[in-house]
């Protein structure tokens, strides 16, 4: 079970009785993710609301609109996994702490603050990695998919990869082979016994992997084909697999 603890006495519980509830019941709950501390969104819980969350293990709103509870994922199964809630100072705030399933925000980005009203603007998740909740990050790709082709939709100000996509696919795919190249050099050095080279080399693959994804999204190429493609291959050994066609100018 989740506990609410007083941000104002370090380590001092208190009960939701203790919140200040507004005239209609609610009390505004920040989401952040657990990891990241990236603030993924806010919604707004009664009392019903707060202690299903505090009993875990998702989040659990009131839905103002439809004017009943509302575990977050019930329907998308992006649910938000609750790690901690915390009461602010005052007691009308509570800050749930969480690990998300998915993109948290209704429109498929990672987090529901992705309109910029300053420029440059603040950039709520790093372009390069999105963070995946799940333990094996099986689908970390996949998410960072998502937050590349939602910034090619809004193109925030003050975004690399808004950058990108307005300098189009020669300067993706220039970058593309950059980052290659320095693949190569990364694991040469890991090779060659540097210390610090497979903590560097992860960084280059992930920036390679990171450009690839830009490069897909830039040119309407879905990044499932690729996977398609990908687990074709591996089961392209059993005898009734069709063979692959040959390459370009083989």
């Amino acid at each position: 079970m989740a506990q609410v603890t007083n941000a104002g006495a370090v380590g001092e519980a208190v009960t939701p009785d203790a919140l200040k509830w507004d005239a209609t019941g609610l009390v505004a709950a920040v989401v952040q993710h657990a990891e990241s501390k990236d603030v993924l969104m806010v919604g707004y819980m009664n009392a019903d609301a707060l202690a299903h969350t505090l009993a875990g293990p998702h989040v659990v709103f009131w839905s103002r609109s439809r004017n009943e509870l509302w575990e977050k994922g019930a329907t998308s199964g992006n649910y938000l996994h609750v790690v901690t809630v915390t009461a602010d100072c005052d007691g009308d705030v509570v800050l749930v702490r969480a690990l998300p399933d998915g993109p948290t925000c209704h429109t498929g980005a990672y987090s529901c603050f992705h309109h910029p009203m300053t420029m440059p603007a603040f950039v709520v998740v790093s372009d390069a990695a999105a963070v995946s909740s799940s333990p094996e990050n099986g689908h970390v790709l996949d998410d960072v998919a998502v937050v590349i082709a939602e910034r090619q939709q809004t193109m925030p100000e003050g975004s690399y990869t808004t950058y990108l996509f307005r300098e189009g696919v020669d300067k993706i795919a220039k970058k593309l082979g950059e980052e290659a190249a320095e693949t190569i050099i990364g694991a040469k050095n890991v090779q060659r016994g540097d210390a610090d080279a497979p903590g560097l080399l992860a960084g280059e693959v992930a920036d390679l992997f990171y450009h690839t994804l830009v490069l897909l999204e830039a040119t309407g190429v879905p990044v499932e084909s690729v996977w398609n493609a990908l687990a074709h291959r591996r089961g392209s050994a059993a005898p009734d697999a069709p063979p692959r066609p040959p390459k370009p100018g083989k």
